[in-house]
C-alpha cells in the first residue's frame, strides 16, 4: 500500500502528535533499547501541554520564571527529547537518532546538565513528582518574598507528567500528601493511566493494582480531574485551563491512554513498554498513523507547529520588561532576586563564616555537635535568606530550627518545612527545591534512617546538587534506643556515593567548618552527621583550624616536638579518644601525630604532597570510628589497626556500650602499641 503525506500546509494535532511518536519509534528502534509505548501513548497530552500552555523559551532554558516540566516517568524519555527538539532548543536531531549512545545528549532517562531543557534528572519512579513538589514549593516561596504590588516577577506554574510506576512508589504517597497539605496551587500532575506496567506481558496491572487513585489524590486535599481521554487534545487542554483555574490546591489530571498508541499489535501490551518495535511493527505503525516519512524525518508544517522559539522569546521578553520596572521601584529586591537565582553567596559570607567558626573556637564548648550544627545555624539562616531547613518530624532532636526560622504553610513564606515521618519524600523535595534556584535546602532525619532517603541522596549526587543532608544521632553514642537506631554501617555506605561529600565533625569548630563548606560548595551535597551525646572541645593552633577545609588534618602531632612513630585517624566522637590514646602512649615514650578527618571524600581531593605530610608514607597508622571498619583498610592499610564495631548494637547508656565494643582510649593505645611491634 502506498502511503500518502499530508496535503495541508498546517500541520494538525494528529500530525504533531503522531510525529512524536515516529521519533519516539525510530530512535528506539536504531538504539535498539528503549522505552517507546508511553512516548506513543502520551503524545496527544504533550500536544496539549506544550503547545497550548507551558511558557518556556528553547533559547534561554535557564530563564527564571519559565514553567517547569518534569517526565517522572522517565523511561519514556523520548518524549521530552522529541518535543525539546520540535520545539527548538539545541538538541539537533542527529542527537535523536544517537539515542541511548556514549555521550549523546540523549541518554536513556533524561539527565539535568546533559540535555538543554531537561529541569530534573528522572529514572527511578516517584522522585520526579517529588522533584515537582519541590519546585512548585520554591515558586510559592520566592513568589511571596519578591513580588509587591503592581509587579509580579514570580508566577509559574509546575507540571509533571507521571505513570501508574510513580503512583506505586511509595514516595509518591509522601510527596504527593505534603504538596496536598500545603496546597500547592501552581502544581499540575498529568497522570498516564493506561493500565499496563513491565509485567502486564499477557494483561493489564489489576492483579497487584486497583488503587482509586482519583479518592486517592482527593484524600490528600488536590483538585482531581478524572477520565479525560488522553489522546483527545482539546479534553486535555481543557482539563489544564480547569486545573490553572484552581490556585488553594495541587490538580491531578487523570488521562486515560492506550500505551504504544498506533501499534497495530502491541498496543495496550507490556510487551511495547520497554523494548523496540522492530521494523516490521513500525511499517504498519506508519501505516497504520498515515506518517509516511522516512525515519527522523519531520515535515516543514509539522516543524512550524511545533516551533516555540518566537513565542517563547515574547514571553521571556515580556518578562525582562516587567523585571525592569520591579528593578527600578525595587532595586534592593531586585538585586537579591539576581543573587539568589545566580546561586551565589552575600558578599559578606566568608567573613561572616569565618567569625562564627572563630567564635565556636574561643568558646571552647564541650557540646553535643547537634547542637553545635544549631549553633552555627543561628548565625547562617539570618545570614543566607535562601536556606529552606527541615525535618522529618524530628526538629527537637536533630535541632535544626532557629530563631529565625518560620514554619512554611498553606499561604505566605517562610523558611523551614515541617516534612512529617517522610524522609525519602523530604530529600526528594530538597531536590526540587534546589533545582528550581533560589533555594539552598537543608533537610534533617537520624542517620539511621538515612536508609529510607538514600535514592534521593543518589539522585542529589548524580545531580550535583547544592544541599545538606543533616543526620543527626550519628552512632552507639545515641545509646538506650539500641539497634534499630545506631548506625553502623551508615557512614560508610554513605561515602561510598560518588561526589557526596560526607561530614562528621568532632567538635564545634568542625561543626561551624563543615556547615561553612557544605553551603560554599557548588558540586555536590553535602551530608553532615552529628551527635546526640557531648563531646570535648579539642584545642587546636590557627593553622589547624583553616585545614578543617581540607577534610584532613594534624590536629595534634607528636608530644614535646618529638617525631611520631605512629598515626591514629579519627573522626567525630572518637576523636577525643585517639587524644587520649596519645597522651597514654606519650606516658609510655610513644610518640603518636592525631589526625582528624572529618570529611575523607575532601581530603581525598587535596594534592599528593598534603596528604602524605598528613599521612607520612612508613609510619603505622590506627583508625577509630564507631561504625564498621573495612573503609578505613584505604588508610591503615592491612597491616594497620581499625577500632571500630562491624556487629549490630546494643540497648544501653552510651559509655557502657563503647566499652562494651572496646572503642575506648586503652584500646587505640594498644592498637598503636600492636602495629609498631610488628615493624
Amino acid at each position: 500500500m502506498t502511503l500518502q503525506a499530508p496535503s495541508s500546509d498546517v500541520a494538525s494535532d494528529r500530525d504533531i502528535a503522531n510525529v512524536i511518536r515516529a521519533l519516539s519509534m525510530d530512535a528506539v528502534q536504531a538504539a535498539n533499547s528503549g522505552h517507546p509505548g508511553m512516548p506513543m501513548g502520551m503524545a496527544e497530552i504533550a500536544v496539549a501541554l506544550w503547545t497550548r500552555h507551558l511558557r518556556h523559551n528553547p533559547a534561554n532554558p535557564h530563564w527564571p520564571d519559565r514553567d517547569r516540566f518534569v517526565l517522572s516517568n522517565g523511561h519514556g524519555s523520548m518524549l521530552l527529547y522529541s518535543l525539546l527538539h520540535l520545539t527548538g532548543y539545541a538538541l539537533p536531531i542527529g542527537e535523536l537518532a544517537r539515542f541511548r549512545q556514549l555521550h549523546s545528549m540523549t541518554p536513556g532517562h533524561p539527565e539535568v546538565g546533559v540535555t538543554p531543557g531537561v529541569e530534573t534528572t528522572t529514572g527511578p519512579l516517584g522522585q520526579g513528582i517529588s522533584n515537582a513538589v519541590g519546585m512548585a514549593i520554591a515558586e510559592r516561596l520566592l513568589a511571596a518574598e519578591f513580588n509587591r504590588p503592581g509587579h509580579t516577577v514570580v508566577d509559574h506554574h509546575t507540571y509533571a507528567f507521571l505513570g501508574d510506576g510513580c503512583m506505586m512508589e511509595g514516595i509518591s504517597h509522601e510527596s504527593c500528601a505534603l504538596a496536598g497539605t500545603l496546597g500547592l496551587g501552581k502544581l499540575v500532575a498529568l497522570y498516564d493511566d493506561n493500565g499496563i506496567s513491565i509485567d502486564s506481558e499477557k494483561g493489564s496491572i489489576r492483579s497487584w493494582y486497583t488503587d482509586d487513585v482519583p479518592k486517592r489524590f482527593a484524600a490528600y486535599g488536590w483538585h482531581v480531574i478524572a477520565n479525560v481521554d488522553g489522546h483527545d487534545v482539546e479534553a486535555v487542554h481543557r482539563a489544564i485551563n480547569k486545573a490553572k483555574r484552581v490556585t488553594d490546591r495541587p490538580s491531578l489530571i487523570c488521562c486515560k491512554t492506550v500505551i504504544g498508541k498506533g501499534a497495530p499489535t502491541k498496543a495496550n501490551t507490556g510487551g511495547v513498554h520497554g523494548a523496540p518495535l522492530g521494523d516490521k511493527e513500525i511499517a504498519a505503525a506508519r501505516e497504520a498513523l498515515g506518517w509516511p516519512h522516512a525515519p527522523f524525518v519531520v515535515p516543514e508544517a509539522v516543524r512550524k507547529a511545533w516551533d516555540a522559539k518566537r513565542k517563547g522569546a515574547r514571553r521571556e521578553n515580556e518578562w525582562k520588561k516587567a523585571f525592569a520596572a520591579y528593578a527600578q521601584a525595587h532595586p534592593a529586591e531586585a538585586a537579591e532576586f539576581r543573587r539568589r537565582m545566580a546561586g551565589e553567596l552575600p558578599a559578606d559570607f566568608a567573613a561572616r563564616t569565618q567569625a562564627m567558626i572563630d567564635e565556636a573556637n574561643a568558646k571552647a564548648e564541650s557540646i553535643a555537635t547537634r547542637k553545635a550544627s544549631q549553633n552555627a545555624l543561628e548565625v547562617l539562616v539570618p545570614l543566607l535568606p535562601e536556606l529552606i531547613g527541615g525535618s522529618a518530624d524530628l526538629a527537637g532532636s536533630n535541632l535544626t530550627m532557629t530563631r529565625a526560622s518560620r514554619p512554611v504553610g498553606r499561604e505566605g513564606g517562610g523558611n523551614y518545612l515541617f516534612y512529617g515521618v517522610r524522609e525519602f519524600g523530604m530529600a526528594a523535595i530538597m531536590n526540587g527545591l534546589a533545582l528550581h534556584g533560589g533555594f539552598v535546602p537543608y533537610g534533617a532525619t537520624f542517620l539511621t534512617f538515612s536508609d529510607y532517603a538514600r535514592n534521593a541522596l543518589r539522585m542529589a549526587s548524580l545531580m550535583k546538587l547544592r544541599e545538606v543532608f543533616v543526620f543527626t544521632h550519628d552512632s552507639i553514642g545515641l545509646g538506650e534506643d539500641g539497634p534499630t537506631h545506631q548506625p553502623v554501617e551508615h557512614a560508610a555506605s554513605l561515602r561510598l556515593i560518588p561526589n557526596l561529600d560526607l561530614w562528621r565533625p568532632c567538635d564545634t569548630v568542625e561543626s561551624a567548618t563543615a556547615w561553612t563548606c557544605a553551603i560554599a560548595r557548588r558540586d555536590g551535597p553535602s551530608a553532615l552527621l552529628f551527635s546526640r551525646q557531648n563531646v570535648a572541645h579539642a584545642p587546636r593552633a590557627a593553622a589547624a583550624i583553616e585545614a578543617i577545609r581540607r577534610g584532613g588534618y594534624v590536629l595534634a602531632d607528636a608530644p614535646g616536638g618529638s617525631a611520631a612513630r605512629a598515626v591514629i585517624i579519627a573522626t567525630g566522637s572518637e576523636v577525643p579518644l585517639a587524644l587520649a590514646a596519645q597522651q597514654q602512649l606519650a606516658g609510655q615514650g610513644i610518640a603518636a601525630r592525631v589526625v582528624s578527618m572529618p570529611c575523607t571524600s575532601v581530603f581525598d581531593r587535596q594534592d599528593p604532597g598534603y596528604r602524605s605530610a598528613v599521612l607520612p608514607a612508613g609510619l603505622p597508622r590506627v583508625a577509630v570510628e564507631a561504625g564498621v571498619t573495612d573503609l578505613w583498610r584505604k588508610y591503615v592499610g592491612l597491616e594497620g589497626k581499625v577500632i571500630g564495631i562491624d556487629s549490630y548494637g546494643e540497648s544501653a547508656p552510651a559509655g557502657e556500650l563503647y566499652r562494651h565494643f572496646g572503642i575506648t582510649a586503652e584500646a587505640v593505645a594498644a592498637a598503636v602499641k600492636q602495629v609498631l611491634s610488628q615493624e
